[in-house]
């Protein structure tokens, strides 16, 4: 067992701001053009998730290693992937569409960013603001996926089917191997058939629908998705963000986003214009401006920070890994009373972890030889031993102990 970084890709139509999404999130320059396909490989790169650190509690001035801290904020990293643009019928390899779909494989979560003002047609082609409706952008995309996902459970179904079958005792676990290289957890696998009720159904009776059901099911439990509803700060995007909100905000969180905005600002306080704190409503600035560059910022405040209290970037990344994945931060060190490793390094690493970790599952993490000679661990707070089996809580500062 490893340390994993927590994975997210960044899927929907071509030319939706995608890869402006990305660069705003990694400041990794990538080639953003209004036309499709800009991307064609993908883009791989760090993002982060914002947490209150734990070094302003403590008193002490922290120098991480694998994150960074900002005024008493962590950021701690996650991968981001910026795939091809999808379009109609990609699942039957229209497009990029076979490639685009075999790279979400491995993420943990997805991001959705959709054109919120309209002003892109399901290609991704530009058309005035208002034009094209947002709504239909989420539904074909969450059809793409399950298409891609149900002709792949349908290959060769009918011997898989029989060989379940056979095999009725360990109907999930079956089904899990043939999905698993999808990112499909077994959990997932068990809950749909409990809700489905195809836990005692012979698996080579499934008709088409049901098998797209259970697809659909293991789909929305195994990759989350939430829609980051961009171009926010356009004609037509409010009222559009508003009507999604009311017909679908009970199924997804949709977060309101300006990715030209916060990539704005992430290069302006590079350069040493502004003071800015990514996911904050407001920033300062530092260095005398430009004609250009006062409008730029003001639009931004106006447009964007007073009215939404963000660009959205950070909190369309936070919701995804807190919320809709579950994950917490654990600060682990060496010295429990200087709060160091072994070099030193005061609060050096943060780790995005899942919530219901227990103390040994986090050591096993950290190093296979570190779990399998855990002896205790210590909540750093009150100096409390803590077991094997000792659940982890958000922002917690611990030390693992083994024995010799």
């Amino acid at each position: 067992m490893n340390l994993m970084t927590v994975q997210i890709g960044l899927v929907g139509k071509p030319n939706a701001g995608k890869s402006t999404f990305f660069a705003a999130s990694t400041l990794i320059d990538v080639k953003r053009a209004p036309y499709p396909f800009t991307t064609i490989n993908p883009n791989i790169g760090v993002g982060y998730a914002k947490l209150r650190c734990v070094c302003k509690e403590f008193g002490v001035k922290d120098n991480p290693k694998n994150s960074f801290c900002i005024n008493g904020w962590r950021f701690a990293p996650v991968e981001l992937m910026d795939v091809a643009g999808l379009v109609p019928d990609a699942w039957k390899g229209r497009g990029l569409g076979n490639k685009f779909l075999d790279e979400l494989r491995r993420a943990d979560a997805l991001i959705h960013i959709i054109d919120i003002s309209g002003s892109t047609d399901v290609e991704g082609r530009p058309l005035k603001p208002g034009e094209h409706d947002p709504l239909i952008d989420v539904t074909f995309l969450e059809k793409e996926i399950d298409m891609w996902m149900f002709q792949i459970l349908k290959r060769d179904w009918d011997r898989i089917s029989r060989t379940i079958d056979i095999k009725s005792s360990e109907k999930a676990r079956e089904l899990y191997e043939r999905l698993s290289g999808l990112g499909i957890k077994l959990e997932s696998i068990e809950n749909a058939l409990l809700e489905l009720s195809l836990q005692n159904k012979r698996v080579s009776s499934w008709s088409d629908e049901e098998i797209f059901e259970f697809i659909k099911f293991v789909r929305w439990a195994s990759k989350p998705m939430l829609i980051a509803a961009n171009k926010i700060d356009l004609p037509y995007a409010e009222e559009n963000y508003h009507r999604l909100k009311r017909e679908i905000g009970d199924k997804y969180t949709i977060i309101p986003v300006s990715a030209e905005s916060e990539l704005a600002l992430k290069k302006a306080a590079k350069a040493g214009l502004i003071e800015y704190i990514p996911g904050e409503k407001e920033f300062k600035i530092i260095k005398k401006l430009n004609e250009r560059q006062k409008k730029a910022l003001e639009y931004i405040k106006e447009r964007v920070l007073e009215k939404w209290g963000s660009t959205g970037i950070q909190k369309a990344i936070d919701t995804t890994v807190f919320e809709l994945l579950h994950m917490i931060a654990v600060f682990p060190v060496e010295n429990e009373n200087k709060l160091t490793d072994h070099n030193g390094n005061v609060l050096p690493d943060v780790h995005l972890v899942h919530s219901g970790i227990t103390a040994k599952e986090f050591a096993y993490l950290i190093h296979t030889e570190i779990g399998e000679k855990f002896a205790f661990a210590i909540d750093v707070r009150n100096k409390k031993r803590l077991s094997a089996d000792y659940k982890l809580k958000h922002r917690c500062v611990i030390k693992i102990v083994t024995s010799r």
